[in-house]
């Protein structure tokens, strides 16, 4: 080893005392070097980055923030990974990397409040739109039979709002969760519901931000989609069909991963094995060519469903 390298590891440098600076500087948690036990190479198998890539910006951008075991070599956690992985993905879209990883940073600062918090934040690409209840729920209904008729074993997330509205799609849901690997239902439950023969039932408190969101996220083979939408207050009260809705919807399964990773962030405080199982139920994102085909297919099913329920009475049985 030379001089430079020796002096470098010593707890006597500079080092200790600057990576103590950045941390206090960007109000990271501290480092639980414990927790952290992958390798410079192991992180960057996960990333798919070069560890020189890596080293690099680590020494231009003070990024990522590695834990250093007393022999001087790094260690990073599985939080790095997903924080480097965000980076990589803002990249793609286009941020410069200064840009990325300030935004990667106030992100992992900033948890969801809610699916549409999360995904708005995570993907400013995706514009938003105002729909009446009728639209979501022709969108909704379509991304959920596409599902079913594909007889698809994935994941299945949905936000209800109230327990009365789950209840009404519950005969949906159990049909829906008979081959899912995993179906999750959140709203004002009085109590949680985690056994065989239905999705599990989440409660969330009527001041939680899901308390006025319709969402749902599928992730399977053969099918990978998301919707979720916030509830716009009304001066007074709006006959049910009339609701309104900001939306945002994609069958993009870049925007559905993302999806699920709020998911699992919201999940988390509810149920830690539920937010486990929701990471490890998702499928692996399709192939662009097999994404756009069931986009295709998505897309004219809705347009089908949205026809219908226009053409019918505003006050739908079921809804």
């Amino acid at each position: 080893m030379s001089p430079r390298s020796r002096w470098l590891r010593s707890p006597r440098n500079h080092i200790t005392p600057c990576w103590k600076k950045l941390h206090e500087l960007y109000r990271f948690p501290a480092i639980d070097v414990a927790n952290s036990d992958l390798t410079t190479t192991q992180l960057a198998d996960r990333t798919g980055l070069s560890a020189g890539t890596l080293r690099m910006w680590e020494n231009r951008h003070g990024f990522p923030v590695p834990a250093r075991l007393p022999s001087g070599h790094r260690r990073y956690s599985s939080r790095d990974v997903d924080l480097v992985r965000e980076v990589r993905r803002l990249r793609d879209q286009g941020l410069s990397l200064p840009a990325a990883i300030d935004r990667a940073r106030r992100q992992r600062r900033a948890p969801a409040a809610s699916v549409f918090a999360g995904l708005r934040r995570r993907r400013p690409d995706v514009t938003p739109i105002v729909l009446p209840k009728l639209a979501i729920l022709a969108l909704t209904r379509a991304i959920e039979d596409e599902y079913c008729a594909h007889a698809a074993e994935g994941l299945l997330v949905g936000c209800f709002q109230r327990e009365r509205f789950y209840r009404r799609a519950e005969r949906r849901w159990r049909e829906l969760a008979r081959t899912a690997r995993l179906a999750v239902a959140l709203a004002e439950f009085p109590a949680a519901r985690l056994g065989p023969g239905g999705p599990v039932e989440l409660p969330i408190e009527p001041t939680h931000a899901l308390s006025r969101e319709w969402a749902v996220v599928i992730s399977a083979d053969s099918v990978q989609a998301c919707l979720a939408g916030w509830e716009q207050p009304s001066p007074e009260p709006l006959p049910d069909a009339h609701r309104r809705f900001e939306v945002l919807w994609s069958f993009d399964p870049a925007v559905v991963a993302d999806a699920i990773e709020v998911a699992v962030e919201l999940v988390e405080p509810l149920d830690a094995r539920v937010a486990r199982s929701i990471a490890t139920a998702a499928a692996a994102p399709a192939h662009p060519e097999q994404a756009l085909q069931c986009g295709g297919v998505l897309a004219q099913r809705m347009t089908g469903y949205l026809g219908q329920l226009l053409a019918a009475s505003p006050s739908l049985p079921g809804d």
